[in-house]
């Protein structure tokens, strides 16, 4: 979300260049066909833009094409309506561009700062499955605390300003790796997602699951947020690996095609491996976690979810 809105920044700015070298050339003012287009394609991309924002944030599984494109329509047929009821007025659709252009200029500063404060500092995320339940609840909207863990320098695997490290027990919020986007088309069409997860497990440690019950470095965790929906243990499937093939397979999301039966109430013992966590939801019968798709990458961590903050009858620090 805040890559896109810096990307609508940065649209917006280069409209408002544009507008400003053909404000500079009468000529092209005079023609009124290039006023009238310029309107048009910007009344048509701010309510693309709206669609998409308002797509964002209340679709529950992320922007999807319906909100930003009806956007679109309104939006054009408000703006063909503008030109409409002036085109018997002087400079009618010029004065029309003047305005655009102090929109252009006023937002691009407000959605540059608003991606920057969504990259670094705050973001909004909502709950799109039952993974976490009964910790998180579908439908649960929260805030993300992206500072915590410090900032990620762009195209780099670096953080800076970090206050501290993930702790285990930690609710983060993560971009899925690939292996953890169950549709093939998705996964070819390189769609991102965000997941939100506890920190289990930490570089280092060694985590095994037995008969549903966590033990960390061999040492059995008295969990206090898990949450068991199927009463029924599946033992442990004969998967005839030495421990090194097992290890290598699990780190390389080959699990991913397994079902849930088959590793998710006996697993490993497996080692998180370095710069990487350990991560499952708290419905662990229901969720689809590290013990399928592998070790989660720092690079790919946002966040530690923070608030929840609605619906307000739910409003609570997550812990």
């Amino acid at each position: 979300m805040e890559s896109t809105l810096f990307w609508i920044g940065c649209g917006l700015g280069a409209y408002g260049v544009v507008l400003r070298q053909i404000f500079k050339r009468d000529r092209w003012i005079q023609k009124k066909i290039v006023p009238v287009f310029l309107h048009l394609l910007f009344m048509t991309s701010v309510g693309a833009v709206i669609g998409f924002v308002f797509s964002a944030s209340t679709d529950l599984y992320g922007p999807t094409p319906r909100w930003p494109l009806f956007g679109a329509l309104v939006a054009l047929l408000w703006g063909a309506a503008q030109l409409l009821w002036n085109k018997s007025e002087t400079k009618a659709s010029t004065d029309l561009l003047s305005g655009d252009l102090e929109w252009v200029e006023t937002s691009f500063s407000a959605i540059i700062l608003a991606s920057v404060i969504m990259y670094a500092v705050l973001q909004a995320f909502k709950i799109p499955s039952g993974s976490m339940e009964d910790t998180l609840l579908i439908g649960d909207h929260l805030f993300v605390n992206k500072f915590i863990y410090g900032i990620r320098v762009p195209f780099t695997d670096h953080r800076v300003f970090k206050i501290r490290d993930v702790h285990r027990g930690d609710v983060i919020v993560f971009e899925a790796p690939m292996n953890a986007i169950v549709s093939r088309s998705e996964r070819e069409r390189g769609v991102k997602k965000d997941f939100i997860k506890r920190a289990i497990g930490l570089a280092g440690d060694s985590i095994e699951v037995k008969n549903k019950h966590l033990y960390v470095n061999g040492v059995l965790q008295q969990e206090q947020f898990p949450v068991f929906k199927d009463r029924f243990t599946y033992p442990a499937a004969r998967l005839g690996l030495s421990a090194t093939d097992y290890q290598t397979l699990w780190e390389s999301g080959r699990f991913a095609e397994l079902q849930r039966m088959q590793i998710g109430d006996n697993f490993g013992p497996i080692h998180v491996p370095s710069d990487c966590y350990f991560v499952m939801g708290d419905n662990r019968d229901g969720s689809f976690d590290s013990r399928f798709w592998g070790p989660l990458p720092n690079r790919l961590l946002k966040g530690k979810a923070w608030i929840v903050y609605w619906p307000p009858g739910r409003m609570k620090v997550i812990h």
